[in-house]
């Protein structure tokens, strides 16, 4: 009973930590925009920049935001599937406290609990104005509406891209088929035969509360995303107003769509079209940055990441993890991709831009992530540590009747300081165990495993479940491809193993006893489904024939 009451006041010590971290941080003298930048199932090596021998040119702007900002080597998403990764970038919170621990459907009535709080809705009372593009993934109906979750303008699809069907669909793997427009509407979701390719409900685009169009026109969206944020970003300077504009990209998620011209038909099996949807991305990437440096330069930071690793099962049309193969795993079967725990699932390429603020063509390895407590030099980061990094770049600080996960890193962004997360906890995000599992914890260069299992690879082979004890333990320096685990009772191995299982243990008590814990509503309604008009096939709004 000591001892976990000793736990128990050691975690609230370190959460109080986060919130009470003193930093050398001289704020900017107007409040700075902000622009987040969120690609969909990108892989850590699909940046150019992360490859500085290599002769790809698929991102240049990003590599040029690279060149003259800050590149994080060791960032992570907060979790390796869509929806616990942008509940947790907004919140600043572990699924196991904000109620996400796995995604939302077309169908659900509910999304992220209505008791937290997100980034934009603190960023609304110190008068920012709020935008979001693109996709939100966190409940679309009513209340769980982004216009209802703190910003001002949306435009986008509520949920992955291949979560509907389109009239001329994408690249994806199975090739999916276009809407059925003949058929009259019975007001059902169902999974046809081919390999799972949604067919009763069109892909809807909504701005704001209002469906514009169902089903949406793919191929033309990277152009509507652009022309939204370029608009945005002006007219906030026209305003004078601070803003926080929030774009979580189609791209690189299936069905890709990349620019159709005479001279780029692609064959289905062509590796190039990965490519061309990559060079798409970064042309979008590219806008913002023009349309922002032409505005209000030294006053706006653009961040660029992730929201998890690779969909592996999707063969030519998916991303690269780099050396994070997780070998261990995928000699077993499997792979190292999105909703694993392996480091291609959650490393993802990171990319912070802040003239005058952040030092150019710098780089950082600091362990960042929307991740637990204490810090240490020469750890990790991840994209829980957005939400307070912002909020205090802003002159906030976050609520205080509740527990973050996430640090400032401002000091790791501004001054090059290679402080960040001593520990990371890597949750399960549907590849084997229990959904909001602790499978995993990082600390420095060393990786525990408790739970070991891997998604879909290409080909098919699908790594089973198995329970560690004691852990796998990978000393990422040495063996970044987590191939060769340490082996069990040696000094270096015991070491690690008791920090981290009482790290681990202390987390989970206090998650356990944090009363400022959600819940979430996974239940789900066919009604729930946006509906442009329920008398059309597929839900087609009339005005589109």
């Amino acid at each position: 009973m000591a001892g976990a009451f000793t736990s128990f006041l050691s975690g609230m010590l370190l959460c109080g930590l986060l919130l009470h971290a003193v930093f050398k941080v001289d704020k900017p003298s107007k409040k700075p925009n902000f622009i987040i930048i969120l690609a969909d199932d990108i892989g850590w090596g699909d940046l150019d920049a992360n490859h500085p021998e290599g002769k790809a040119n698929n991102t240049p702007y990003l590599n040029m935001m690279a060149d003259q900002g800050l590149r994080l080597t060791d960032f992570h998403s907060p979790a390796s599937t869509c929806s616990p990764s942008r509940a947790a970038i907004l919140t600043g919170r572990y699924g196991l406290r904000n109620g996400v621990t796995h995604n939302f459907a077309v169908d659900s009535v509910a999304g992220l609990p209505l008791s937290e709080v997100t980034l934009p809705q603190l960023l609304q009372k110190v008068g920012y104005y709020t935008a979001m593009i693109g996709k939100w993934h966190l409940g679309h109906n009513g209340q769980y509406s982004p216009t209802n979750r703190g910003f001002d303008y949306y435009l986008g699809i509520p949920y992955s891209n291949d979560m509907g069907c389109t009239d001329i669909p994408g690249y994806n793997l199975p090739q999916c088929l276009p809407c059925n427009g003949s058929e009259t509407q019975v007001f059902r979701l169902k999974r046809n035969v081919q390999g799972g390719c949604y067919s009763k409900v069109g892909l809807p685009l909504i701005e704001n509360s209002s469906i514009m169009e169902q089903p949406l026109d793919l191929w033309t969206l990277t152009e509507k995303y652009k022309s939204a944020a370029v608009r945005i970003i002006h007219n906030a300077r026209e305003r004078g107003q601070p803003y926080l504009l929030y774009i979580a990209l189609a791209h690189m998620h299936v069905p890709l769509a990349p620019p159709r011209t005479p001279s780029a038909a692609y064959h289905p099996d062509d590796i190039r079209v990965y490519s061309a949807s990559l060079r798409d991305m970064d042309s979008l990437v590219g806008a913002v940055k023009s349309a922002s440096d032409d505005t209000d330069k030294d006053n706006t930071l653009i961040w660029f990441t992730g929201d998890n690793g690779p969909w592996e099962e999707k063969c030519q049309y998916a991303g690269h993890v780099g050396p994070f193969i997780g070998k261990w795993q995928t000699n077993r079967g499997g792979g190292s991709a999105k909703r694993t725990t392996w480091e291609g699932g959650h490393r993802v390429p990171t990319v912070v831009y802040w003239p005058g603020r952040i030092p150019a063509n710098t780089t950082s390895s600091a362990l960042l992530r929307c991740h637990y407590v204490e810090t240490t030099l020469n750890p990790s980061e991840t994209g829980m540590d957005i939400f307070p990094t912002l909020l205090s770049l802003a002159g906030m600080t976050p609520l205080s009747d509740r527990c973050y996960d996430g640090i400032d890193a401002t000091n790791v962004l501004l001054y090059a300081e290679q402080t960040g997360h001593e520990f990371l906890f890597h949750p399960n995000s549907g590849a084997a165990g229990k959904f909001g599992d602790l499978q995993t914890v990082r600390t420095g260069r060393h990786k525990a495993f408790y739970i070991t299992g891997a998604a879909e690879a290409c080909g098919g082979a699908t790594g089973r479940q198995q329970l560690h004890d004691p852990p796998l333990i990978f000393d990422l320096e040495r063996d970044e491809a987590e191939e060769t685990p340490l082996k069990v009772g040696t000094p270096e191995y015991q070491a690690v193993v008791e920090r981290i299982s009482r790290r681990r243990e202390e987390l989970l008590w206090d998650i356990a006893t944090d009363k400022s814990v959600s819940a979430a509503d996974y239940s789900t309604d066919g009604s729930a489904a946006p509906c442009c008009d329920p008398r059309q096939a597929v839900c087609r709004c009339p005005t589109l024939g």
